[in-house]
């Protein structure tokens, strides 16, 4: 099934704003906000909102933009054994290791969900932000992982052979 071009477009889109730009964006509101927190605290009198909004901003910034990394394959990894094996034995491992992360991500998705809607009743201290809104990438994490977990495996197994198709 072959997928109409615009809607391609906006896919990629949605999928920029979600992995590029909203990090971007929490990174350059954490910075500011940090920066703030150091002049007014050598300046003139120590402010608690930069710190709350910081923390917050890290959570979305780390996140989201660790979803970029998926999308690159730029994550750290430790490689030593898996690079020592043959392409098929590599294809093998990367096959049962997003398995294994694939099982994992599904079953903390309801309880993870569950706890974040719970969390909307919590505000923060200062800037009184609906706590679930802070722990809300989390969900965005994990339905974009499990989507291109689930794109890796389909991808790795059709290049094996495995399902029938070469």
């Amino acid at each position: 099934m072959k997928i109409p071009q615009p809607l391609m477009k906006i896919g990629r889109l949605l999928v920029d704003i979600i992995e590029v730009y909203i990090p971007v964006a929490t990174f350059i509101i954490l910075f500011v906000s940090f920066m703030s927190q150091i002049v007014a605290r050598y300046f003139f009198k120590p402010l608690l909102w930069p710190e709350e909004l910081s923390l917050i901003c890290f959570v979305w910034t780390a996140l989201l933009g660790g979803l970029y990394a998926k999308r690159d394959n730029s994550h750290v990894a430790f490689s030593m054994v898996y690079d020592a094996v043959k392409p098929d034995t590599q294809r093998l491992m990367r096959i049962a290791g997003n398995i294994l992360m694939l099982f994992a991500f599904i079953l903390a998705f309801v309880p993870s969900w569950e706890y974040v809607s719970f969390m909307s009743y919590k505000k923060s201290d200062v800037l009184l932000i609906p706590m679930n809104i802070a722990f809300f990438p989390f969900m965005i994490f994990l339905a974009d992982m499990i989507v291109r977990v689930i794109i890796d495996i389909v991808h790795d197994v059709k290049s094996s052979g495995i399902g029938g198709a070469a």
